[in-house]
């Protein structure tokens, strides 16, 4: 418990820190809100603007779950498909690499383009951000069996689907939950650089239409609202994937064991 309490009020600590000295340094010297507002005039933001700010949140995060969702069956689904076969890896593996590397603000336009419906559009520009951690990290796992427990499968006569069940599947569940942590963040990421892209205004709108508002506005405290949300948002994302792995692995993986 001790531990566990100081994972969580060590960061807060620092984050107090931090704050306080935004808060002094923006009094001090006496800087505009429409310059850099100071924490205590977000916050004041926040609770004003809640009716805008907090649907536009509930809209960006619909928007991530469903991206991330996909992402995982997705990723999960090629992983398994690659692991079967050096041959298929060795000859589709770098296209997984291509949409790691391509730049979703250079194809979301198409995607918006090609996908009428906008929601859809947006969750498969998120997914394509999302994708790769997932596959690199699940293939990763499911290969990196031990060489004796393979052998000591081999030689009971145990079927494909035995080994990727009994060995496979649970040697990569470390390696697919450090994916998922990495994935959530970039699926926040890529719904928030889908919505920029697409610009598009009414009931539906995130986060990231109403920092493009405010930044029409030049409305600056509430910008830094909304991305305080956004990052929020992503924190508690990482917090949820890492507790989730946590009880998943916590009572008989290493990675999860507790060391001082």
């Amino acid at each position: 418990m001790k531990r566990e309490a100081q994972r969580i009020v060590y960061p807060l600590a620092v984050a107090l820190v931090l704050l306080a000295a935004w808060q002094g340094l923006v009094v001090g010297f006496d800087v505009q809100p429409y310059l850099v507002p100071s924490p205590l005039r977000v916050a004041q933001t926040l609770v004003a603007d809640a009716g805008l700010l907090f649907p536009a949140l509930l809209n960006t995060l619909r928007i991530t779950l469903l991206s991330f969702a996909a992402a995982i069956v997705l990723g999960v689904g090629i992983a398994f498909v690659f692991v079967q076969s050096r041959l298929i890896e060795t000859a589709l593996f770098p296209y997984a690499v291509l949409l790691q590397v391509t730049p979703i603000v250079a194809i979301a336009p198409l995607i918006i383009i090609w996908v009428k419906d906008p929601t859809a559009s947006l969750v498969i520009c998120a997914t394509l951000v999302a994708l790769f951690p997932i596959i690199a990290n699940t293939t990763l796992g499911l290969r990196s069996v031990s060489p004796g427990l393979m052998s000591y499968f081999r030689l009971n006569h145990a079927t494909r689907w035995q080994v990727l069940v009994r060995l496979r599947i649970p040697s990569a569940l470390p390696y697919f939950f450090g994916g998922l942590r990495i994935s959530s963040g970039l699926a926040l990421i890529g719904a928030v650089v889908a919505e920029f892209v697409a610009g598009t205004g009414g009931t539906g709108t995130g986060l990231a239409y109403q920092i493009l508002q405010a930044g029409y506005q030049l409305n600056i405290p509430r910008m830094f609202a909304a991305l305080a949300l956004i990052t929020l948002t992503g924190v508690g994302l990482f917090a949820a994937m890492a507790a989730l792995s946590t009880w998943a692995l916590g009572g008989w993986h290493e990675s999860e064991a507790h060391h001082d």
